[in-house]
């Protein structure tokens, strides 16, 4: 199973990463693209199907908080292997958890779920996605009940999560998980041709526009059109703004400076 995520947070990552930070148990990380604008980080559980075990988790969640803080990467990649993205949570280290274990902070964060965390999925053609919790006598506890109903519908999603059984790539391009599926060998090409296209807009607005793409999630159509105003407005008072127009017209490549 071999997926692809695209994860674009604010301006993103990975010099200062990489320099104070030498290496990892769990994952991997590089920069990729023209001038290194996308950070790639791959999981590197082989041996465990890259399994999300608590190590691997804070490692995931270490880095992304330092990407967010880089200037220099406009997008991040989220990967696994060609074998197995991520196999779900590791089973074995929530095997003896009780009730007060989980209540301080374990979730059952599977492939899937981390799969939808991220901003746009590209799916490998034998990637398979699921929600296979309810054969381990529990549920999804990651947002797989909750971002899987928005993404497909309730009816598909409730047939996932009750009956534990996987769908296939092409079926959650055609369901709407995900937004394109490809080759296998030629999926980390395609997503960081993606980051280096975002790269080429400006990071602040790209996270303007995040927000408000977020927001049709959470609030009614007319409340989230009521903050797309508000934020299309706040667009005016940033010099990104004047310079993608102002570029426009003068019909020459706008030279963004993230403010």
């Amino acid at each position: 199973m071999q997926m692809q995520f695209e994860w674009v947070p604010k301006p993103l990552v990975v010099s200062r990463l990489m320099s104070s930070v030498p290496s990892y148990n769990y994952v991997t990380v590089e920069k990729r693209g023209e001038g290194d604008c996308v950070g790639l980080v791959t999981l590197n559980r082989p041996k465990a199907l890259n399994a999300l075990c608590d190590g691997l988790m804070k490692e995931v969640y270490q880095i992304m908080i330092e990407m967010d803080n880089d200037p220099g990467v406009a997008a991040v990649v989220l990967t696994g292997s060609e074998k197995a993205f991520a196999a779900g949570a590791d089973i074995k280290e929530m095997q003896n958890k009780n009730f007060v274990d989980s209540v301080n902070g374990y979730a059952l964060g599977g492939g899937c779920e981390l799969a939808m965390m991220c901003d746009i999925i590209l799916a490998g053609e034998k990637a398979r996605f699921g929600q296979p919790e309810i054969a381990l006598g529990t549920i999804p506890g990651a947002g797989g009940t909750q971002r899987l109903t928005r993404a497909i519908g309730k009816s598909r999603a409730m047939q996932m999560c009750v009956t534990g059984d996987p769908i296939t790539a092409q079926q959650a391009k055609d369901w709407g998980l995900v937004s394109s599926v490809h080759p296998p060998d030629q999926l980390v090409a395609e997503a960081v041709k993606m980051g280096e296209r975002i790269s080429q807009h400006s990071k602040l607005v790209v996270a303007i526009c995040k927000e408000s793409v977020n927001n049709a999630f959470e609030l009614s159509l007319k409340q989230g059109l009521t903050v797309e105003k508000k934020l299309f407005y706040t667009t005016f008072a940033t010099n990104d703004r004047k310079e993608g127009m102002t570029a426009f017209v003068e019909k020459r490549k706008a030279k963004f400076t993230d403010s």
